[in-house]
């Protein structure tokens, strides 16, 4: 029988090349019993049997195209939602393959929740079954995964060797981050730029809104990356949701989103890739949704919508369509005193002196709800947050609460009470006293 020892090529990567240092480190204590031996110039471990390990990072997407013409029977991924997007995960995949026809290749991936990449990995690997341990089909590569769910007290050697680290979690004084590293609970989001985010607080349930509020729409123009519009209405009033809650007068609620992201077979989606949609195309169907909406005030959109490289703009050829826009204020942090657009959003997910929100979106707005909660801190900006991330979304949204949306005035109603109504002989009179004045009788 043939042996493919020698034919194994493993490569573990981490984002870093100072997380990858920790990696390398372990590495030394384990493998050297193993006859393994070390290449610190190359950073792989070589077996005598001609199998080799490497040690490697990615730190930027771009960095994938080192490994173009690769071949790798094992990848290995540790602490994946490190990564902003699945994107180098996904290209990796395509470096599984031997030419020596060795039957078993794998890929394995490790990492705690929260992170830039959380909602990535947890939409891929855990939403279907959250359980675990169901294997899933990828029906594009006809690749198999399964979600392996790990808490802490299965990790046998770190409790047995360090009894009191259960303790010192326990004592970080964050309860999101103990249930994160004690539980593996993928439901909490450690690290969230908008920690005011909760779903029991800022999403609706569905409602015919007072006509008479104030609408208008924001977007944030994607072709590549999926584009994202939201629609707003602006409470007049103090206004009761029927299911409880109040919306407070100047509150924006986000009633409709169209996001144009890339569709897969069984009703999922491509996270985070768009499709490449014409512009004026997304103009008409844009027109076609609001067209019972009443009047649309004004729309903002992307500053970067409106450059011209020799043609006419993405707002232009929207415009030609019959969709008018003006340029979004996108001041993402704020400078000189004036309020950025991540300020100016966490306010209204704060609300008012009251504990209620000013801003609210309906469950339909399913991509907002998905991707806004999620976004994280840049590692090197913490003001700003990753604008690697599935930022689409929340983009619009910024662009529409510092559009300066106001609270429109509810229109006096016409009094129909008809014995207040003149009789046939007031007017009468009336017409008699009126061509009198005039000097015709």
């Amino acid at each position: 029988m043939p042996t493919y020892e020698a034919a194994w090529r493993g490569v573990l990567l981490r984002r870093t090349y100072p997380e990858l240092e920790e990696l390398v480190a372990r590495s030394l204590e384990l493998y050297p019993g193993t006859g393994a031996k070390w290449h610190e110039q190359k950073k792989t471990w070589v077996w005598p049997n001609g199998a080799n390990l490497k040690m490697r990072y990615v730190e930027a997407d771009k960095d994938v195209l080192r490994y173009h013409g690769h071949q790798y029977t094992w990848i290995g991924w540790d602490e994946l939602t490190q990564w902003a997007t699945l994107y180098p995960y996904r290209y990796l995949r395509t470096r599984l393959r031997s030419a020596h026809a060795v039957p078993t290749k794998r890929i394995r991936a490790a990492s705690n929740p929260g992170g830039p990449g959380h909602a990535e990995v947890k939409a891929y690997f855990i939403d279907p079954a959250p359980q675990g341990f169901v294997p899933l089909r990828d029906e594009a590569t006809k690749l198999e995964r399964m979600f392996i769910p790990s808490r802490l007290e299965n990790n046998v050697i770190l409790t047995s060797r360090d009894p009191t680290y259960i303790d010192r979690v326990r004592g970080v004084g964050n309860a999101n981050l103990v249930r994160a590293l004690l539980e593996g609970d993928w439901t909490v989001i450690e690290g969230a730029f908008f920690t005011e985010w909760s779903a029991a607080k800022h999403v609706l349930r569905p409602v015919a809104l007072p006509e008479f509020w104030l609408r208008f729409r924001s977007g944030d123009w994607g072709s590549a990356k999926p584009y994202s519009f939201h629609w707003w209405a602006v409470a007049s009033d103090d206004w009761q949701h029927p299911d409880g809650p109040i919306i407070p007068r100047g509150a924006m609620v986000a009633y409709r989103e169209l996001y144009g992201v890339k569709a897969k077979p069984g009703g999922a989606f491509e996270a985070n890739v768009g499709v490449k949609e014409p512009a004026e195309d997304v103009a008409k169907r844009i027109l076609h949704l609001e067209a019972a909406d009443g009047e649309i005030k004004y729309g903002v959109l992307d500053p970067a919508a409106f450059a011209s490289d020799g043609g006419p703009s993405i707002g232009e050829r929207m415009a030609r369509a019959g969709l008018w826009f003006r340029k979004a204020d996108n001041k993402r942090v704020a400078t000189l005193g004036a309020i950025g657009g991540h300020d100016q959003f966490r306010a209204r997910l704060k609300g008012d002196g009251d504990d209620r929100p000013m801003i609210f979106f309906f469950s339909t707005c399913v991509h907002s709800i998905r991707t806004i909660p999620v976004l994280q801190h840049d590692e090197t900006h913490p003001e700003d947050l990753n604008s690697e991330m599935e930022d689409h979304a929340y983009d619009s949204a910024r662009y529409g609460v510092m559009s300066r949306p106001y609270a429109r005035k509810e229109p006096e109603k016409k009094d129909t009470d008809i014995t207040k109504l003149p009789t046939l002989g007031a007017l009468a009179a009336r017409h008699k006293q009126s061509r009198a004045r005039a000097g015709r009788i």
